[in-house]
């Protein structure tokens, strides 16, 4: 089974999009393609090649991530979110996944993305759902995950 997931990373703080390129390295993922605004999300990930889109709320051209989170969804492309802020974040998810919250650590984005790989790639997910990942409700009930 392939476990490495290809990573599209949307966030406008330069030092968290570096941490998170560490982090999806030294868990055996690989961080291809990234954006700061929503225009850059919605113009670069269809071509990124990715498996799977992480996504802030909060973008450099202002709170535009829950409809970045939707666009990428509508095309196909699995999100979740990576906010401090899940309140902002509608009841449907935007079509995404599910929530990492922050401030997270190096342990929690591991153990997510060992859950989403079996999530993204072959459902239903195999891993045990993370303290620090949040499903959307849709696919909790669908998966039996609490």
């Amino acid at each position: 089974m392939d476990t490495q997931l290809r990573v599209f990373v949307v966030e406008d703080e330069v030092l968290l999009q570096m941490q998170l390129e560490v982090f999806l390295d030294e868990a055996g993922h690989l961080m291809v393609g990234s954006a700061t605004t929503m225009h850059e999300a919605i113009t670069r990930a269809p071509t990124a090649g990715a498996d799977l889109a992480l996504v802030d709320i909060h973008l450099a051209d202002g709170p535009t991530g829950v409809e970045v989170g939707r666009a990428l969804a509508d095309m196909g492309l699995p999100v979740v979110f990576m906010t401090a802020n899940a309140r902002r974040i509608p009841a449907d998810f935007s079509g995404a996944i599910g929530i990492i919250s922050k401030p997270y650590s190096q342990t929690g984005v591991a153990e997510a993305l060992k859950f989403l790989v079996s999530a993204v790639k072959h459902p239903p997910p195999e891993a045990p759902l993370p303290p620090c990942l949040t499903l959307a409700p849709a696919l909790a009930e669908r998966w039996r995950v609490n």
